[in-house]
């Protein structure tokens, strides 16, 4: 009798594909490494520029936006395709749409990234930020992001279960808004195979390009991630997130405001102040809706404090809140015009990227991972938790020194080129700012070391944890995998 009530249990258990999930979990550890190891290597090259060993493939202009876009779109990118594939299954309680095409989304991925990692080297580029992909590289992407699309809404719209849980509604946003920014920023014009120019010119030009600029912050990497962390800090915590209601402000807010932040990049430009005035008003309000998401996921250990010192992985998660926090205060403060005037083309913008990639982005991505890890694999948990804690200390230490050191080499550079002498002429040349800032840049590379070790630290744990067992440990493979 009771073998029947199992079988029926277990007919009755969705089916969930996770090899797709597997897949994009372990190239997040892997892009990982190689995109921060690409950063090392520029942070080097600012305190030593011989380092290019005058060869132009390893020079800074061109390794820089391979490392922007290999940390954002490949690590980032991974961390997001395989938590909200594991997120819209476990939440609909149903396997994905169309998984043939989920397997051509991942595949399709990887191509752009290969693809980023040859042109850019090689100097083919649009020339812009976080866009640099000439366009049979963008159209690529645009047919890889439409199957994301219709994999993740069509895995919700044959959903079990009527609710819709609020992780799904950032995910949603997040594919919705990135390809509505991609393909509208990439509009251009072929020349030929490597060549293209933009449709837009001018002003015009530089509004489009923050417009999908900051919004790749604020979608791409912040409405994404905060999917994560609505599913997976409840999740590692064992308790409900902390106000369904605020959860659901949260994301209305959110969405409504950031859209309309790009022009605080263009402060003093030939932009209309009309416009920069408007991207710093945006910019100011969006701090309540992020500050609220913030407080929405810390608040959610209440009563369950304590677990913070026993698991390193809710560490994770919970100081990457932490930073997003920290990072949304900033960003907001620095967007005011009179703050922008001192920071603007200063290292404390460096900062301020960095406190938000590295603090919030990467250690909520290495949170949700170090989660995903022994449930796709079907393992009681991580191989070394010792080696996870490790990990945690590696990446906040090497976070802080890193941003720490932007800060203030930032407001001084800032600073620097302000001062005039009392006739009106330059009391500091430019070469004297680059030479205060040099011990900032050795801190600065240390930091970046760092945070590179706690992810071989992360790759070695991963890597024992899915090695096959022995075969002592084999009756482990009976664990639930869709916990």
């Amino acid at each position: 009798m009771s073998h029947d009530n199992n079988a029926a249990t277990v007919a009755a258990a969705p089916l969930y594909h996770d090899t797709v999930v597997r897949q994009f979990a372990v190239m997040t550890v892997v892009w990982g490494i190689v995109g921060m190891l690409v950063g090392v290597i520029l942070a080097a090259q600012l305190m030593f520029p011989a380092l290019n060993f005058d060869i132009p493939y390893l020079t800074y202009s061109r390794l820089r936006p391979l490392h922007t876009n290999a940390v954002i779109f490949a690590f980032g990118g991974s961390a997001l395709f395989a938590t909200s594939y594991w997120v819209v299954q476990r939440t609909s309680q149903v396997g994905l749409f169309l998984p043939r095409l989920a397997s051509f989304t991942f595949w399709g991925w990887q191509a752009v990234i290969v693809a980023a990692a040859i042109t850019l080297p090689l100097g083919i580029t649009q020339s812009k930020e976080y866009a640099e992909l000439e366009w049979p590289i963008d159209l690529l992407i645009a047919v890889v992001w439409v199957a994301y699309a219709i994999v993740f809404f069509g895995t919700i719209a044959i959903r079990k279960v009527s609710h819709i849980y609020v992780a799904n509604w950032f995910y949603g946003s997040f594919i919705i808004a990135v390809a509505v920014l991609h393909i509208v920023n990439s509009a251009a014009i072929p020349v030929s195979l490597t060549k293209s120019y933009s449709a837009y010119s001018g002003a015009v030009d530089a509004m489009v390009q923050w417009w999908y600029g900051h919004n790749a912050v604020g979608f791409f990497l912040t409405a994404g991630f905060l999917g994560m962390m609505y599913y997976f800090v409840p999740k590692q915590a064992g308790r409900p997130i902390y106000s369904y209601r605020l959860s659901v402000v949260h994301f209305w807010a959110l969405i409504s405001i950031y859209m309309w932040a790009g022009p605080h990049h263009l402060h003093y430009t030939a932009l209309p102040d009309w416009a920069q005035s408007l991207g710093m008003v945006f910019s100011l309000i969006l701090l309540a809706p992020s500050w609220g998401g913030m407080i929405n996921g810390i608040m959610t250990l209440s009563g369950a404090w304590h677990k913070l010192r026993d698991d390193p992985i809710l560490k994770f998660l919970i100081v990457s809140l932490s930073f997003y926090g920290m990072s949304t205060f900033e960003g907001p403060m620095m967007s005011i015009k009179t703050v922008n005037a001192l920071s603007h083309y200063t290292d404390w913008t460096i900062g301020h990227v960095h406190s938000g990639a590295l603090g919030w982005v990467a250690m909520i991505s290495i949170g949700s991972i170090y989660m995903l890890i022994p449930r796709l694999w079907n393992r009681p948990q991580m191989y070394s938790i010792p080696a996870i804690n490790l990990h945690f200390w590696l990446s906040t230490i090497g976070t802080v020194l890193y941003i720490t050191a932007m800060w203030i080499a930032g407001v001084m550079q800032g600073l620097m080129w302000r001062a005039v002498e009392a006739d009106g002429t330059l009391t500091y040349s430019f070469i004297e700012s680059l030479k205060a800032t040099y011990p900032y840049y050795g801190v600065r590379l240390l930091g970046g070391l760092i945070f590179l070790s706690g992810m071989l630290v992360m790759a070695w744990n991963v890597w024992k944890t899915i090695a096959p067992p022995a075969a002592a440990a084999a009756p482990l493979k009976t664990a639930g995998a869709h916990a």
